[in-house]
């Protein structure tokens, strides 16, 4: 659907939709669809350049120890997985790293024995204290400074509505696991 054919699917194809019946996009969505993609890649690579730089931190890494910094208290490991839209297996795996370094404790949850809780230690609360400032230079750098007051309004209440769409959705962590054919 992309490339060639995604604003004009060409003659005889219904009132534009395409072999598979699927609506192509019009020059406005494919636009924003496209913007929007580029600006999220780039603010992205910012926010990584930065925490490699100041804490040798991937940006997920940060997201988990972010949202355990702001739990005040523990999470469970499916908690944490959708909050930062993670596999379970790459959560597990980021985990195992973050609590290697000594930044998260993993324990046995006493009310659920299949739920693992995960806490920020001392370290990992001293960590995000220390790459939050240049994290919040970057974000302010590129997304926030072009904005007036009124455009971070809007753009809030028009991401969240988008987000909300998304996560009307079941979360990642209770879809049914992928099994490999033998």
């Amino acid at each position: 659907m992309y490339g060639e054919g995604m604003t004009d699917p060409g003659p005889g194809t219904g009132g534009g939709a395409g072999a598979d019946g699927v609506q192509a996009l019009d020059p406005q969505q494919l636009g924003t669809y496209f913007v929007l993609t580029e600006a999220v890649s780039l603010l992205q690579y910012q926010v990584e350049q930065q925490l490699r730089a100041e804490g040798d931190l991937s940006y997920v890494q940060f997201q988990l120890l972010a949202r355990l910094a702001g739990a005040h208290g523990p999470l469970t490991m499916t908690q944490l997985a959708d909050g930062v839209v993670y596999s379970r297996s790459g959560l597990t795996y980021q985990a195992g790293l973050l609590e290697k370094a000594g930044l998260i404790t993993r324990a046995p949850s006493p009310d659920d024995e299949r739920a693992t809780l995960v806490t920020i230690t001392g370290n990992g609360l001293a960590l995000v204290d220390r790459v939050l400032p240049g994290h919040v230079r970057v974000v302010r750098r590129l997304l926030l400074d072009p904005l007036t007051g009124d455009d971070l309004h809007n753009l809030g209440d028009i991401m969240t509505r988008v987000r909300d769409h998304m996560r009307a959705q079941p979360p990642r962590s209770a879809a049914p696991r992928k099994h490999r054919p033998r």
